[in-house]
């Protein structure tokens, strides 16, 4: 049995920061203590659990109140669980919870060589990307194994989901590797090429006035005319 559940007690906290630890490896996302400080707070922190064990949680806090906003500071589940459809159990959740409480729009950056989150992101919850940004945290391990951090920035319109472009729009595709995590482990230095060539492309595409507006497993990332 699945559940999502609201992680309201130190255990929960605990066990919470140790799974996030087992995903993102060395690089500790978020401590304890702070996240047991964002979860008393009023932001959310919750455990998504498969028979009792906790193999997910999704962390996320409140922005500008003007903007009525949230930005998700890490969702993600054990690698073995992944590909059933519960990352997307876990993110409708986020947006019922956020939705319940006046939030219209979740917004949060991701790897723009990772093609599974790409697709998941854009294509599957329909977030629309609105910045590329270079180096962004930092050379740092984790998923981006000592290489630069360029991220992608998106937003969420909660009410308002992207689709994906029409064909007859799509002017430019920039296609990435299938597996690039892999490939960091097999070939950091290609990987590495990877990540300036698409920072070079990205660049000179935006240049031009496109715009990201969707993914392709097979053609990449699908750019239009602003």
């Amino acid at each position: 049995m699945r559940e999502i559940r609201d992680l309201d007690s130190v255990e929960l906290i605990l066990e919470a920061q140790g799974v996030l630890d087992a995903i993102r490896g060395s690089q500790r996302v978020v401590d304890a203590g702070t996240l047991r400080a964002l979860q008393q707070s009023g932001n959310y922190a919750v455990g998504f659990f498969d028979d009792g064990r906790m193999v997910g949680a999704s962390v996320a806090f409140f922005g500008e109140p003007a903007k009525r906003s949230m930005h998700s500071h890490i969702t993600a589940l054990l690698p073995e669980f992944r590909g059933r459809g519960w990352g997307r159990e876990l993110k409708e959740h986020q947006r019922q919870w956020a939705l319940s409480r006046g939030v219209g729009n979740v917004t949060w950056t991701f790897d723009p060589l990772v093609a599974r989150n790409a697709h998941f992101f854009l294509t599957v919850l329909g977030a629309r990307v609105t910045n590329y940004a270079v180096n962004q945290y930092g050379i740092f391990g984790g998923g981006d194994a000592g290489d630069e951090s360029d991220r992608l920035d998106v937003k969420w319109a909660l009410a308002d989901l992207a689709p994906q472009p029409a064909d007859d729009d799509v002017v430019e595709t920039l296609r990435i590797p299938t597996d690039v995590e892999q490939m960091r482990i097999d070939d950091p230095r290609e990987a590495h090429a990877w990540r300036m060539n698409l920072r070079r492309e990205i660049a000179v595409l935006m240049n031009r006035g496109l715009t990201i507006s969707g993914f392709d497993a097979e053609r990449g990332y699908l750019f239009t005319a602003v």
